[in-house]
């Protein structure tokens, strides 16, 4: 090989090599480092592709909406494949090129609704990632095939960052510690009273509605968005927590378990609320028995547990809590319970203690369960009953999760493109199916993720939901496409992105229409 054609080969892997980082880092990033996401990621960027055309289903309700058996990926394979055999290194070198230029096709290098966010963690494992495929490359210098090395540098992108991911743990939980610490040292010092809320969905709702509903009875700090992690909660109380705050009120996740255990004991409730069991991240913890165990360790520490009994597997923990002394307020919308909190017809009806205390006209977007365990985390705390009761009238939804508004063009908009989980979608579809008038009703929606074996099923229930409701279906992005479409059984839109879904609807409902956007997936996604 002539020196400039080694230059040029050369170039061209370090650059297909680069494009490669710059892509899965970013997944990486997106899906908070978990070494895990870059197998599952891979796998879904490289199946097959269901169709690209704007509408499908139209061959009828048993039809199977076709996917092409190949991606660039799977042709680039098979190349390579053949190249080793023929101990064609040309061309192995220039499809392992062209491979980690383009693919996956449609995973981008900079992303639209997530780009690459230089941190100190993003910069130590891509320093680490990058030296260890510096070392999977030199090895190939010191055989007959010296390009071959860096060919496997560049396949190799997804299980090197898995692998330094690994490596770096213990350097990152020694980074953390830190600014736990601190945060740990922060709370003793304010020393204020911590209700710790958890569950598969509806916590970051009850979250603001407890902070909501004692607003002026108690000095209250809640933890802001999302922020349910160990990061996150240290974050809110080292910049947030001020002297004087009587109330923190703080979001708890997880991914598994051992982890909502590791945040009580730096942060320790004394009132532990947990407002649902589903199968949200079901991907990751494998089965509900897991999530059922993971959320229970919330629990352990706290004095006083409040517990939606709407949920079967919660109202399974009423007894066995109390057994262990703990004081338990039971909150619902349907179930008999100290707190219930009814929807009926446009007013809510509430009832503590078996006694109808306020019947109050409900908030649209807002949830009757999380209301009620909202009051309970409150009357745990001993806020006045009229206090809270009050506090009804400054219930507000959380943003992007089922606010509805009445847009310029006359079409009521639907907004709860944060919420992904079966339970809230369906919630979500009756509101939309609440709309008045004869208009035409449309849902906008990527489908439900991250749950597990179960995601066909709840993807293929939901489009049959939809069709129930006699609404139009448009899908965005093709992760959840075919069991969509079979679900819905009728023709549908597809769109690569939400802002061309968004154009099309602007285009073509008219006053009168309304439309559900149901959730909203990051371009990570394929």
């Amino acid at each position: 090989m002539s020196p400039a054609l080694a230059v040029v080969t050369a170039a061209a892997l370090a650059l297909a090599w680069a494009a490669q980082m710059a892509r899965w880092l970013r997944v990486l990033q997106r899906e908070h480092y978990d070494p895990r996401a870059m197998s599952r990621f891979l796998g879904r960027w490289t199946s097959p592709p269901a169709p690209s055309a704007r509408t499908l289903g139209s061959r009828g309700p048993s039809a199977r909406p076709a996917r092409r058996p190949f991606t660039l990926s799977h042709a680039l394979i098979l190349v390579v494949a053949m190249s080793l055999l023929l101990r064609a290194d040309g061309l192995l070198v220039a499809a392992s090129a062209v491979y980690g230029i383009l693919c996956p096709v449609g995973l981008s290098l900079r992303g639209r609704t997530g780009v690459l966010v230089f941190t100190q963690r993003l910069s130590t494992t891509a320093i680490v990632a990058t030296v260890v495929s510096a070392a999977v490359a030199g090895v190939g210098l010191a055989t007959t095939r010296p390009y071959l090395g860096a060919v496997v540098a560049v396949w190799a992108v997804p299980p090197v960052l898995d692998l330094s991911t690994r490596l770096l743990a213990p350097l990152e939980e020694r980074r953390a510690r830190h600014f736990v610490e601190r945060a740990a040292r922060r709370l003793a010092t304010v020393h204020p009273r911590v209700v710790g809320i958890t569950g598969s969905y509806g916590k970051t709702s009850t979250k603001n509605h407890l902070a909501q509903l004692i607003q002026g009875t108690r000095a209250v700090v809640a933890t802001p968005r999302s922020y349910n992690n160990r990061a996150g909660l240290s974050r809110a109380i080292n910049e947030g927590l001020v002297e004087g705050t009587e109330v923190f009120v703080a979001e708890m996740g997880t991914y598994g378990p051992g982890e909502i255990r590791e945040l009580c004991r730096w942060f320790p409730p004394e009132v532990s609320v947990v407002t649902a069991i589903g199968p949200v991240h079901l991907e990751r913890m494998g089965s509900l028995d897991v999530i059922e165990t993971a959320k229970r360790e919330i629990t352990e520490r706290a004095t006083t547990a409040v517990l939606n009994v709407d949920d079967p597997r919660l109202s399974g923990w009423v007894t066995p809590l109390r057994v262990e002394g703990k004081r338990v307020i039971t909150a619902a919308s349907a179930a008999a319970a100290d707190v219930r909190v009814a929807l009926e017809g446009d007013q809510w009806r509430v009832v503590v203690g078996g006694e109808e205390v306020a019947c109050v006209p409900a908030v649209a977007g807002v949830q009757a369960t999380n209301v009620a365990c909202a009051i309970g985390a409150a009357l745990a705390l001993e806020v006045p009953l009229e206090a809270v009761v009050a506090g009804l009238g400054r219930l507000a939804p959380v943003e992007h999760r089922q606010g509805v508004a009445r847009a310029a063009s006359g079409v009521t908009v639907i907004d709860d493109t944060f919420n992904a989980n079966p339970a809230s979608a369906m919630s979500a579809l009756e509101t939309l199916r609440g709309v008045e008038g004869p208009g035409r009703r449309v849902v906008v929606t990527p489908g439900l993720v991250e749950l597990g074996r179960e995601q066909h099923t709840e993807n293929l229930r939901l489009g049959r939901r939809v069709a129930a409701i006699g609404a139009e279906l448009v899908v965005v992005q093709r992760t959840n496409v075919v069991a969509l479409a079979l679900g819905f059984e009728g023709p549908l839109r597809r769109f690569d992105r939400r802002d061309q879904a968004v154009e099309w609807v602007r285009a073509s409902l008219r006053e009168g229409d309304a439309v559900l956007y149901l959730n909203d997936l990051p371009d990570h996604y394929p």
